[in-house]
């Protein structure tokens, strides 16, 4: 059994959860790119390696079941135990997404991803992280899955567009969140949401404000909590998010 810190990072091949990857390679730990497509994670787990961090592959598909079932395997063959997963693989969904227009297949195939993934990811991936000293579970939300901000009157409580598949489907991840929180009280899992902020990558046409490490540093910090650090919460780099 390895003694460094393991991670797995899902949808890691590239923008926040490759940079997620990367700022825990650097702290010296072992990190699972997961990605569902082969040639782009193999690109991500050299180019991690090419900067020090030890990185390895691990195919996922979060929409399926056998997929998350072989992916723990894997880490299980490769380390024997999970340390810190991050949940951060997620879609924006077809837009538009104004609920009188929405096709109704978008927020169920936005939800499969987002939340049930989430699910799916975490179930498969438990046994490995009771095994850890110190176990941690981020799962990489935003703040438009906030319903007081959804619902703030004046301009600058109101978080993104309206979008019936996505912006819920973080919401829900949310409850999802705190459900497992509430759960797990009592172990030594932590599991906290973690809001990266508007950051430029392909999931919103590159129209973000922040860089995929700055959106980074919200999963790392969560990841890193002491033992005695929050659980069941929601956060940003300037703190708490309401729910």
């Amino acid at each position: 059994m390895s003694e460094r810190t393991i991670a797995l990072v899902t949808g890691a091949n590239k923008g926040i959860g490759y940079e997620i990857a990367a700022g825990l390679g650097a702290l010296g730990w072992s990190v699972g790119v997961g990605a569902r497509d082969d040639r782009r994670r193999q690109a991500a787990v050299e180019s991690l390696r090419a900067a020090g961090v030890d990185a390895f592959g691990v195919p996922l598909d979060v929409t399926d079941d056998a997929s998350a079932t072989a992916a723990a395997r894997l880490i299980e063959e490769q380390a024997g135990r999970l340390d810190v997963l991050v949940n951060n693989a997620a879609i924006s969904g077809t837009m538009p997404q104004e609920p009188t227009r929405v096709d109704p297949a978008t927020v169920r195939t936005v939800v499969e991803t987002n939340v049930i993934g989430v699910i799916r990811v975490t179930n498969a991936m438990m046994p490995l992280l009771r095994r850890s000293a110190s176990p941690r579970i981020v799962n990489m939300s935003s703040s438009v899955g906030s319903l007081t901000l959804q619902s703030g009157t004046a301009g600058e409580l109101t978080a993104g567009p309206v979008a019936v598949a996505y912006s819920p489907s973080k919401t829900f991840l949310n409850a999802v969140t705190l459900q497992y929180a509430r759960e797990l009280s009592g172990t030594n899992i932590l599991i906290n949401a973690g809001c990266p902020g508007y950051v430029a990558t392909d999931l919103n046409g590159f129209r973000g404000v922040r860089t995929p490490e700055q959106g980074a540093a919200i999963a790392i910090k969560l990841a890193t909590l002491p033992d005695d650090g929050p659980t069941g919460q929601f956060f940003d780099d300037a703190g708490v998010v309401p729910w």
